[in-house]
């Protein structure tokens, strides 16, 4: 079976300029805009094939993966948004067995924490913030079905700030 790629992205920095917005509804700041930028440039360096991206509904994971720009299908999914962990695991396990390098696009604490819970090398992640606009890329074999801690590999953590 193909080894398969999760790339497990954070949001880009959200605005707080108007504190009467609901949350799901606040937009990336210039900060984010640039960093959203970054990561994207950095995906398409490294040719990552994204085939399948799931996005939070909130606005500034949607504005972030308009400005990454990755290849491939765009699911914005609702349940996303305010997932645990485990929510967020669960409906990477449904993914089709044809895409081989997907991307969640989400919100912490659920991005670092399964980020964490995957990683079996978590340097990079463990006791380190997973700030706005990181990227952790996980590898591993088999299908999305069995996606556990076991057979999963942090091939790469990459944060604006170092891309910038």
């Amino acid at each position: 079976m193909a080894e398969r790629q999760l790339l497990l992205l954070r949001h880009a920095k959200s605005s707080w300029d108007d504190p009467g917005l609901p949350d799901h509804d606040r937009p990336l700041s210039a900060r984010g805009r640039t960093a959203a930028k970054l990561i994207g440039e950095h995906l398409r360096h490294q040719r990552i094939p994204v085939a399948l991206v799931l996005c939070s509904s909130a606005r500034r994971a949607r504005e972030t993966i308009e400005l990454v720009d990755p290849p491939g299908e765009i699911q914005v999914e609702r349940e996303i948004y305010a997932a645990s962990a485990d929510q967020l695991l669960d409906r990477l396990r449904r993914l089709s067995s044809d895409v081989e390098v997907a991307m969640l696009v989400g919100h912490n604490p659920a991005i670092q924490e399964l980020a964490i819970a995957l990683a079996r090398a978590t340097d990079g992640i463990a006791g380190r913030k997973f700030p706005t606009g990181a990227l952790a890329t996980l590898s591993f074999p088999g299908s999305w079905q069995t996606l556990s801690r076991e057979q999963t590999e942090l091939v790469a953590f990459v944060t604006p700030k170092q891309l910038a």
